[in-house]
């Protein structure tokens, strides 16, 4: 009878289901725990009703304006410092500095915003600038990696031909490389926009504004009606903005 051999796929099999078994003891992880959770939750969520709407509208508004402010103000600083980097990070048109601009990227992407909010918010003062720059700095890194792989994705035709003709790198960018990525670019941009909306709003736990003072406020002192009208309302903003960014990007990738 053949033997069968067992193959990396096998072991990798087993690696996981053992870490996975690893880490639901560690996490303290038992059935009885997971079938009492859905009744601790009802419980929990009936403190939160009704939601005191009132307040929503005069308190919790304002705020959520002020984090969408936060986000689209540090996605612009990542937009403004993410195209040059993109174009750095590109191996097929700068391969001797694109493993240095990936590494950046990569240190980028390795600190959370609320991390980031920490420290800014000593050297910034307590607010929404600081937010700002935490958002920031913490896209960077994804947009820079994204955008790279962009432009290495390009026709690179185009880019031979303007330096064919005598033309510079610099010229090669401005005439054969924006136009076939600036689409792709900003559809990234409204993206990471998205996703900076959802940060913003976790960043006021740390005083770096937003309306997640607000909810934290509300949380500390037992409001839980508040705390509802600050959940439904920014719910229900963010699915409004990524409805309205989604189709734009669509738009925008379409032409």
């Amino acid at each position: 009878m053949p033997k069968h051999r067992v193959g990396w796929a096998t072991w990798l099999t087993f690696i996981i289901a053992a870490l996975f078994i690893f880490s639901l003891w560690a996490i303290e992880f038992s059935p009885s725990r997971m079938i009492q959770v859905p009744g601790q939750v009802l419980q929990q969520l009936s403190f939160f009703y009704p939601a005191d709407m009132a307040y929503g509208w005069e308190t919790v508004l304002p705020a959520i304006v002020e984090s969408i402010q936060i986000a689209w103000i540090g996605t612009i600083i990542a937009a403004i410092l993410s195209l040059p980097l993109a174009l750095l990070g590109a191996r097929t048109l700068f391969p001797r500095i694109s493993r240095f601009v990936k590494l950046i990227s990569a240190t980028a992407r390795a600190f959370p915003e609320i991390l980031l909010a920490i420290y800014f918010v000593p050297i910034v003062g307590l607010g929404a600038f600081a937010g700002a720059l935490a958002i920031g700095i913490s896209s960077v890194g994804m947009l820079t990696k994204l955008g790279a792989e962009v432009v290495e994705s390009i026709d690179f035709g185009p880019v031979e031909a303007v330096e064919a003709s005598g033309g510079s790198r610099l010229l090669a960018l401005r005439y054969a490389v924006f136009p076939q990525v600036l689409p792709e670019l900003a559809a990234h941009w409204l993206f990471r926009f998205e996703l900076n909306i959802r940060a913003s709003a976790v960043l006021g736990v740390v005083g770096a504004g937003g309306v997640g003072g607000v909810l934290l406020n509300t949380l500390r002192y037992g409001h839980f009606d508040k705390a509802a009208a600050v959940l439904v309302l920014t719910i229900i903003v963010v699915l409004a903005i990524d409805m309205i960014s989604g189709e734009i990007r669509h738009r925008i990738i379409r032409g």
